[in-house]
């Protein structure tokens, strides 16, 4: 699937029409994209639904939706602001369907808006579309400002209930309402990921044949919400052809697990060595080599530090291991002859996870590079990446087509940069770096980026944050070492861990919560990702969250 611009999703609409898929069909196609979302998603029979209606094509699509909402019986309100309706289709065929419709324009709206916000258990965003980048003002920053504060106060913990179990949070009220929003938030710049002061954020957004780069580029995703792409007859020859920025779906992963023969043994899934660790750091080892397992490895090898050997192998039965000389509980400079026999094995190696970063970790990881022909595929991480940002002209003693997965903050210690440049310029920089450095980049963060050598960009579609704990980069490099031992090559190890990893952090969310959550709550649920990947079980299976639960 393809992340567009602005001026690339115009284009392919146009083409599209020109083919002789008119503008009015994909209209129609988008507002019921909107509406069978929202059924998927939350209850609609016996509900209000509150549609915000703007002037443009946007517009347009929330009275498709309305229409739509009506057959499947929600209440639908229409609020109509600055729109001419003179000829208008779409607002013709709400007639006699029982849709409600009000003009902002009209005496006593403003009360009668309030009241309606006031009973919405879904309030729909339709106000403006792609291509809207000026400043919010005037009445259409007051709506917003109003609905947003509507939200906001439903939203609250009620403390006048007139039922009240002080040890249940809400006893007789329902939480509400959702805000959905049709094809992005209004405010929301969809080619920058700027955000509006005035902007109404969204719990779902039901965007139309491809993500927009707003959705992913940051701050853009605080306002999204869940994103959902609806299908409205635009096919991949109605692109331009610069268009080449991929969102990783999951069918693209599942196509790009390894298969698993009733005849196989350990070794045909590989064997996945990870030198990890320190006195202060034996979690971020032992989570690596958890997740490793869980991702399928055939047989995973932990080289750690003498010292902490005895904790590390208590934690984890499944892994071998290779004990290696320490000073202080640090890697010592020499690598040990051990470690060179098990990378005879090896069918990839991963570094980084919990070393430390100080001199004998440095000159460790320094003499380990300087052998780069007794290196299988190589994934470099977390302090591994820190010690490589002191030496000039780094990447020059990686082997190329290694994989590197910087947070925000090591990234910009790997290019003399700040976390604030960074994340301004996300995706340009993993590409550019990416290129120059001849590595797979893997940028962390929401929707997070995998750029490889090649030009090839792919986006994920998470944005969560029961991902942000201490030890998730861990799992997530346990997990690509896993796939790249297996025998995927490195961009496609980079993208099919990290969805993996995300789809497990999803689960989390979904099941344990997102304060709550832990790095090692992801190990856990990695061989559901890898079930639901499979098709061993189904998603629709499992209960997609809403703010009703």
């Amino acid at each position: 699937m393809v992340i567009v611009t602005t001026s690339q999703m115009q284009a392919a609409e146009r083409a599209a029409d020109a083919a002789g898929h008119s503008y009015e069909q994909m209209m129609e196609q988008a507002g019921r994209s909107v509406a069978e979302a929202i059924a998927a998603h939350f209850e609609v029979v016996g509900t209000r639904a509150l549609i915000l209606v703007g002037p443009g094509n946007n517009g347009g699509d929330g009275l498709v939706t309305a229409r739509y909402l009506a057959q499947m019986g929600m209440a639908v309100l229409v609020y109509v602001w600055k729109r001419d309706v003179t000829n208008d289709e779409n607002w013709t065929r709400l007639d006699n369907t029982g849709v409600q419709r009000l003009f902002a324009e009209a005496e006593g709206s403003a009360a009668k808006l309030a009241d309606w916000l006031n009973g919405a258990a879904v309030i729909v965003d339709a106000l403006l579309g792609t291509g809207a980048s000026r400043p919010i003002e005037g009445s259409l920053a007051e709506l917003l400002d109003d609905v947003k504060t509507a939200v906001n106060l439903r939203r609250a913990m009620p403390d006048d209930l007139q039922l009240t179990d002080p040890t249940l949070p809400y006893f007789d009220e329902e939480v509400g309402p959702v805000v959905i929003a049709v094809d992005l938030p209004s405010g929301l710049n969809s080619d920058t990921g700027a955000i509006d002061p005035h902007t109404l954020p969204a719990d779902l957004s039901v965007t139309f044949a491809a993500p927009k780069l707003g959705h992913i580029l940051p701050p853009g995703p605080a306002v999204v919400g869940r994103l959902i792409v609806g299908d409205i007859g635009i096919t991949t020859a109605h692109y331009p052809a610069e268009v080449a920025l991929e969102m990783v779906t999951a069918a693209k992963v599942a196509r790009l697990l390894p298969a698993r023969p009733a005849t196989a043994h350990k070794g045909t899934f590989g064997t996945a060595l990870i030198v990890a660790g320190s006195m202060n750091y034996t979690g971020a080892a032992l989570l690596a080599g958890r997740a490793a397992v869980r991702a399928g490895a055939g047989l995973v090898t932990l080289a750690v530090p003498e010292a902490i050997y005895p904790i590390i192998a208590a934690g984890l039965a499944e892994a071998t291991y290779v004990a290696l000389p320490h000073r202080a509980g640090h890697l010592a400079p020499e690598p040990a002859p051990a470690l060179y026999e098990t990378l005879k094995r090896a069918t990839a190696l991963l570094v980084g996870p919990g070393l430390s970063h100080n001199e004998s970790t440095a000159t460790f990881l320094k003499n380990l590079l300087a052998e780069p022909k007794l290196l299988p595929p190589l994934v470099l991480d977390a302090d591994a990446l820190n010690i490589l940002a002191e030496q000039p002209h780094w990447w020059q003693s990686v082997p190329p087509n290694s994989i590197i997965t910087p947070h925000p903050g090591e990234m910009a210690r790997l290019t003399n940069q700040t976390p604030s440049q960074i994340q301004a310029n996300r995706l340009t920089l993993a590409q550019q770096k990416a290129e120059q450095w001849q590595q797979v980049v893997l940028l962390k963060g929401a929707h997070t980026i995998i750029a490889g050598p090649d030009g090839r960009t792919s986006v994920l579609p998470f944005a969560n944050p029961a991902l942000a704990k201490a030890g998730s980069g861990d799992v997530l490099a346990g997990t690509i070492i896993s796939l790249r031992a297996q025998g995927l090559e490195a961009f496609e190890a980079a993208v099919a861990g990290a969805y993996l990893h995300g789809l497990a952090g999803e689960l989390v969310q979904e099941q344990v919560g997102t304060a709550g959550a832990a790095a090692g709550d992801l190990i856990e649920r990695l061989p559901a990702a890898l079930r639901e990947l499979s098709g061993e079980q189904k998603t629709a299976e499992r209960n997609l969250p809403t703010v009703f639960d």
